[in-house]
Protein backbone atom coordinates (compact mmCIF):
# COMPACT_ATOMS: atom_id res chain seq x y z
CA UNK A 1 0.00 0.00 0.00
CA UNK A 2 1.29 3.38 -0.96
CA UNK A 3 -0.45 6.72 1.16
CA UNK A 4 0.05 10.27 -0.48
CA UNK A 5 -1.12 12.86 1.66
CA UNK A 6 -1.99 15.95 -0.89
CA UNK A 7 -2.82 18.96 0.79
CA UNK A 8 -3.29 20.48 4.24
CA UNK A 9 -2.56 23.18 6.75
CA UNK A 10 1.07 22.31 6.99
CA UNK A 11 1.29 22.32 3.51
CA UNK A 12 -0.45 25.69 3.66
CA UNK A 13 -4.37 25.47 2.99
CA UNK A 14 -7.35 23.65 4.85
CA UNK A 15 -7.42 19.96 3.36
CA UNK A 16 -7.18 16.69 4.27
CA UNK A 17 -6.95 15.21 0.78
CA UNK A 18 -5.17 11.86 0.52
CA UNK A 19 -4.40 9.46 -2.35
CA UNK A 20 -3.77 5.78 -1.83
CA UNK A 21 -2.94 3.29 -4.06
CA UNK A 22 -4.01 -0.71 -2.57
CA UNK A 23 -4.22 -3.92 -4.52
CA UNK A 24 -4.38 -2.23 -7.97
CA UNK A 25 -7.04 0.41 -6.78
CA UNK A 26 -6.81 4.09 -6.89
CA UNK A 27 -8.15 5.88 -3.99
CA UNK A 28 -8.70 9.48 -4.02
CA UNK A 29 -9.78 10.84 -0.03
CA UNK A 30 -11.95 14.38 0.74
CA UNK A 31 -11.13 15.94 -2.73
CA UNK A 32 -11.14 19.38 -1.68
CA UNK A 33 -9.00 22.61 -0.87
CA UNK A 34 -10.21 25.81 0.92
CA UNK A 35 -8.51 28.50 2.39
CA UNK A 36 -10.24 30.66 5.48
CA UNK A 37 -11.81 33.14 3.94
CA UNK A 38 -11.37 35.65 6.97
CA UNK A 39 -8.30 34.61 9.66
CA UNK A 40 -7.61 37.42 12.41
CA UNK A 41 -9.96 39.67 10.51
CA UNK A 42 -8.08 39.34 7.14
CA UNK A 43 -8.69 38.03 3.98
CA UNK A 44 -5.66 35.43 2.82
CA UNK A 45 -2.76 36.60 1.73
CA UNK A 46 -1.02 36.39 -1.62
CA UNK A 47 1.01 33.39 -0.79
CA UNK A 48 -1.79 31.50 0.52
CA UNK A 49 -3.80 32.03 -2.73
CA UNK A 50 -0.76 31.37 -4.96
CA UNK A 51 -0.44 27.67 -2.65
CA UNK A 52 -4.17 27.06 -3.29
CA UNK A 53 -3.67 27.40 -7.12
CA UNK A 54 -0.50 25.01 -6.61
CA UNK A 55 -2.23 22.32 -4.25
CA UNK A 56 -5.54 22.97 -6.51
CA UNK A 57 -3.02 21.72 -9.37
CA UNK A 58 -1.55 18.82 -7.21
CA UNK A 59 -5.40 17.27 -6.17
CA UNK A 60 -6.31 17.35 -10.16
CA UNK A 61 -3.48 15.32 -10.99
CA UNK A 62 -4.10 12.83 -8.88
CA UNK A 63 -7.78 12.90 -9.14
CA UNK A 64 -7.15 11.90 -13.01
CA UNK A 65 -5.54 8.58 -11.78
CA UNK A 66 -8.22 7.64 -9.28
CA UNK A 67 -10.78 4.90 -9.10
CA UNK A 68 -12.46 5.64 -6.78
CA UNK A 69 -13.50 9.12 -4.53
CA UNK A 70 -14.84 8.66 -0.99
CA UNK A 71 -16.25 11.89 0.43
CA UNK A 72 -16.52 12.33 4.50
CA UNK A 73 -18.82 15.44 4.53
CA UNK A 74 -19.75 17.87 2.56
CA UNK A 75 -17.07 21.11 3.90
CA UNK A 76 -15.34 22.51 1.04
CA UNK A 77 -12.00 21.75 2.35
CA UNK A 78 -13.32 18.18 1.87
CA UNK A 79 -14.86 17.94 -1.74
CA UNK A 80 -14.51 20.10 -4.79
CA UNK A 81 -18.29 21.68 -5.44
CA UNK A 82 -19.39 22.43 -9.19
CA UNK A 83 -19.69 26.06 -8.90
CA UNK A 84 -16.73 28.75 -9.28
CA UNK A 85 -15.29 29.47 -5.95
CA UNK A 86 -12.25 32.08 -5.42
CA UNK A 87 -11.52 30.50 -1.94
CA UNK A 88 -12.10 26.79 -2.85
CA UNK A 89 -10.20 27.26 -6.05
CA UNK A 90 -13.17 25.17 -7.60
CA UNK A 91 -15.35 24.99 -10.80
CA UNK A 92 -17.35 22.88 -12.96
CA UNK A 93 -14.32 21.51 -15.12
CA UNK A 94 -12.57 20.80 -12.01
CA UNK A 95 -15.12 18.63 -10.27
CA UNK A 96 -16.26 17.21 -13.48
CA UNK A 97 -12.33 16.41 -13.74
CA UNK A 98 -12.90 14.52 -10.21
CA UNK A 99 -15.96 12.98 -10.22
CA UNK A 100 -16.89 11.93 -13.80
CA UNK A 101 -16.57 8.08 -14.22
CA UNK A 102 -15.56 6.99 -10.90
CA UNK A 103 -16.81 4.71 -8.11
CA UNK A 104 -18.26 7.52 -5.34
CA UNK A 105 -17.97 6.44 -1.71
CA UNK A 106 -20.02 9.32 -0.24
CA UNK A 107 -21.45 10.48 3.13
CA UNK A 108 -25.51 9.86 3.75
CA UNK A 109 -26.78 13.01 1.80
CA UNK A 110 -29.92 12.85 4.72
CA UNK A 111 -29.57 10.70 7.32
CA UNK A 112 -26.73 12.44 10.17
CA UNK A 113 -26.44 15.36 8.26
CA UNK A 114 -27.31 19.34 9.03
CA UNK A 115 -29.05 21.25 7.15
CA UNK A 116 -25.93 23.34 6.02
CA UNK A 117 -24.22 20.44 4.64
CA UNK A 118 -28.27 18.48 3.41
CA UNK A 119 -28.14 21.59 1.07
CA UNK A 120 -24.66 21.05 -0.21
CA UNK A 121 -25.37 17.21 -0.54
CA UNK A 122 -27.82 17.92 -2.67
CA UNK A 123 -26.25 20.37 -4.92
CA UNK A 124 -23.30 17.78 -5.26
CA UNK A 125 -25.58 14.76 -5.86
CA UNK A 126 -27.70 16.98 -8.84
CA UNK A 127 -24.34 17.31 -10.61
CA UNK A 128 -22.50 14.27 -9.73
CA UNK A 129 -25.10 11.59 -10.09
CA UNK A 130 -25.01 11.92 -13.96
CA UNK A 131 -21.43 12.29 -15.02
CA UNK A 132 -20.55 9.12 -11.89
CA UNK A 133 -19.65 5.97 -12.69
CA UNK A 134 -21.36 4.53 -9.33
CA UNK A 135 -22.42 6.50 -6.26
CA UNK A 136 -22.81 4.66 -2.93
CA UNK A 137 -24.07 6.01 0.22
CA UNK A 138 -21.45 4.59 2.78
CA UNK A 139 -21.92 5.13 6.54
CA UNK A 140 -21.40 2.01 8.17
CA UNK A 141 -21.25 -0.14 5.12
CA UNK A 142 -18.17 -2.09 3.97
CA UNK A 143 -17.19 -2.90 0.44
CA UNK A 144 -15.24 -5.99 -0.77
CA UNK A 145 -13.01 -4.97 -3.81
CA UNK A 146 -11.23 -7.68 -5.19
CA UNK A 147 -8.59 -8.69 -2.30
CA UNK A 148 -9.10 -4.54 -1.03
CA UNK A 149 -11.64 -3.83 1.41
CA UNK A 150 -13.05 -0.28 1.91
CA UNK A 151 -14.67 0.08 5.40
CA UNK A 152 -16.45 3.07 6.72
CA UNK A 153 -17.59 4.49 10.13
CA UNK A 154 -21.63 5.16 11.08
CA UNK A 155 -21.67 8.72 11.27
CA UNK A 156 -19.75 10.40 13.90
CA UNK A 157 -20.02 13.99 14.90
CA UNK A 158 -17.91 16.53 13.16
CA UNK A 159 -16.23 17.69 16.45
CA UNK A 160 -17.61 17.15 20.17
CA UNK A 161 -20.86 15.47 20.65
CA UNK A 162 -24.36 17.57 19.25
CA UNK A 163 -21.78 19.82 17.48
CA UNK A 164 -23.96 22.32 15.22
CA UNK A 165 -21.35 21.07 12.62
CA UNK A 166 -22.66 17.67 11.81
CA UNK A 167 -21.66 14.23 11.03
CA UNK A 168 -18.73 12.22 9.09
CA UNK A 169 -17.78 9.33 8.24
CA UNK A 170 -14.22 7.62 8.71
CA UNK A 171 -12.60 5.08 5.94
CA UNK A 172 -10.60 2.17 6.81
CA UNK A 173 -8.50 0.97 3.86
CA UNK A 174 -6.99 -2.69 4.46
CA UNK A 175 -5.32 -4.16 1.25
CA UNK A 176 -4.66 -7.35 3.93
CA UNK A 177 -0.81 -6.27 5.23
CA UNK A 178 -2.11 -2.88 6.23
CA UNK A 179 -4.79 -1.14 7.71
CA UNK A 180 -5.37 2.67 7.54
CA UNK A 181 -8.00 5.25 8.66
CA UNK A 182 -8.88 8.23 7.59
CA UNK A 183 -10.64 10.27 9.70
CA UNK A 184 -11.28 13.63 8.78
CA UNK A 185 -12.59 15.97 11.43
CA UNK A 186 -13.60 13.99 14.11
CA UNK A 187 -11.28 16.61 15.53
CA UNK A 188 -10.07 13.50 18.50
CA UNK A 189 -13.63 15.14 20.59
CA UNK A 190 -15.94 12.22 20.63
CA UNK A 191 -15.63 9.08 22.13
CA UNK A 192 -17.70 7.48 19.40
CA UNK A 193 -14.51 7.94 17.00
CA UNK A 194 -12.25 7.42 19.46
CA UNK A 195 -13.76 3.79 19.99
CA UNK A 196 -14.04 2.75 16.30
CA UNK A 197 -10.40 3.69 15.54
CA UNK A 198 -9.25 1.56 18.67
CA UNK A 199 -11.48 -1.32 17.25
CA UNK A 200 -10.31 -1.27 13.84
CA UNK A 201 -6.78 -1.41 14.98
CA UNK A 202 -5.07 0.66 12.23
CA UNK A 203 -1.59 0.45 11.30
CA UNK A 204 -1.57 4.28 10.09
CA UNK A 205 -4.02 6.88 10.78
CA UNK A 206 -4.53 9.98 9.27
CA UNK A 207 -6.78 12.85 11.66
CA UNK A 208 -7.53 16.28 12.47
CA UNK A 209 -6.89 17.03 15.65
CA UNK A 210 -8.84 19.70 17.43
CA UNK A 211 -9.75 23.20 16.29
CA UNK A 212 -7.94 24.94 19.64
CA UNK A 213 -7.50 28.35 17.35
CA UNK A 214 -10.93 29.29 18.03
CA UNK A 215 -10.12 29.99 21.34
CA UNK A 216 -12.92 30.75 24.00
CA UNK A 217 -15.27 28.32 21.75
CA UNK A 218 -12.97 25.73 21.55
CA UNK A 219 -12.33 25.60 25.65
CA UNK A 220 -11.19 22.03 26.83
CA UNK A 221 -10.25 20.89 22.86
CA UNK A 222 -6.65 20.66 23.38
CA UNK A 223 -6.65 18.52 27.10
CA UNK A 224 -9.37 15.97 25.41
CA UNK A 225 -7.38 16.07 21.75
CA UNK A 226 -4.42 14.77 23.68
CA UNK A 227 -6.34 12.43 25.77
CA UNK A 228 -7.88 10.90 23.08
CA UNK A 229 -5.03 10.34 20.53
CA UNK A 230 -3.34 9.22 23.73
CA UNK A 231 -5.33 6.52 24.06
CA UNK A 232 -5.81 5.44 20.46
CA UNK A 233 -1.33 5.59 20.17
CA UNK A 234 -1.04 3.50 23.58
CA UNK A 235 -4.16 0.91 22.44
CA UNK A 236 -3.40 0.61 18.98
CA UNK A 237 0.43 1.60 18.46
CA UNK A 238 -0.74 3.33 15.29
CA UNK A 239 1.73 5.72 13.50
CA UNK A 240 0.22 8.92 13.42
CA UNK A 241 -0.05 11.63 10.67
CA UNK A 242 -1.88 14.54 12.55
CA UNK A 243 -3.02 17.98 10.88
CA UNK A 244 -5.72 19.92 9.85
CA UNK A 245 -7.43 22.57 12.10
CA UNK A 246 -4.52 22.01 15.11
CA UNK A 247 -2.24 23.18 12.62
CA UNK A 248 -4.13 26.97 12.35
CA UNK A 249 -2.44 27.31 15.66
CA UNK A 250 0.44 28.78 16.01
CA UNK A 251 1.00 26.16 19.16
CA UNK A 252 0.71 23.27 17.37
CA UNK A 253 4.30 21.64 18.32
CA UNK A 254 3.65 22.04 21.63
CA UNK A 255 0.00 19.72 21.57
CA UNK A 256 2.38 17.48 19.16
CA UNK A 257 5.04 17.10 22.15
CA UNK A 258 1.85 16.19 24.48
CA UNK A 259 1.39 13.04 22.87
CA UNK A 260 2.94 9.24 23.19
CA UNK A 261 4.11 9.08 20.04
CA UNK A 262 5.33 12.00 18.32
CA UNK A 263 3.01 12.21 14.92
CA UNK A 264 4.02 13.40 12.07
CA UNK A 265 2.12 16.49 9.52
CA UNK A 266 1.46 15.87 5.89
CA UNK A 267 3.89 17.98 5.62
CA UNK A 268 6.46 15.69 7.55
CA UNK A 269 5.55 13.10 6.25
CA UNK A 270 6.23 13.93 2.97
CA UNK A 271 9.89 15.18 4.57
CA UNK A 272 9.22 18.64 3.39
CA UNK A 273 9.11 21.74 5.91
CA UNK A 274 5.85 22.57 7.51
CA UNK A 275 4.06 25.94 5.90
CA UNK A 276 1.31 26.69 8.31
CA UNK A 277 0.45 30.27 6.42
CA UNK A 278 -3.35 30.58 7.54
CA UNK A 279 -1.63 30.35 11.36
CA UNK A 280 0.67 32.99 10.56
CA UNK A 281 -1.86 35.11 8.40
CA UNK A 282 -1.09 38.32 10.02
CA UNK A 283 2.85 38.26 9.40
CA UNK A 284 2.25 37.40 5.96
CA UNK A 285 0.14 40.44 5.32
CA UNK A 286 2.60 42.74 6.76
CA UNK A 287 5.50 40.97 4.67
CA UNK A 288 3.92 42.00 1.67
CA UNK A 289 3.05 45.15 2.50
CA UNK A 290 7.01 45.73 3.11
CA UNK A 291 6.68 45.62 7.20
CA UNK A 292 8.65 44.14 9.98
CA UNK A 293 7.29 40.73 10.54
CA UNK A 294 8.71 37.01 10.62
CA UNK A 295 7.65 33.74 9.63
CA UNK A 296 9.45 30.19 10.95
CA UNK A 297 9.11 28.68 7.43
CA UNK A 298 10.55 29.71 3.64
CA UNK A 299 8.22 32.10 1.28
Amino acid sequence: MRVIPLASESLGVRSLATFVEAGGLRILIDPGVALGPKRYGLPPAEVELKTLQQMRKKLQGYARKADIVTISHYHYDHHTPFFEGLYESSSEDYAREIYAGKILFIKHPTENINFSQRKRAWAFLKNAEAIAKKIEYADGRSFDLGGVTIEFSPAVPHGSEGSKLGFVVMVLIDDGSKRVIHASDIQLLNRRSVKWIIEKNPDLLITGGPPTYLGPRATGSWETGVKNLNEIILETNAEVILDHHIVRDKRYPEFFDELEKRPKTFAGYLKVEDRPLEAYRRELHKIEKGEGAEVPFRL
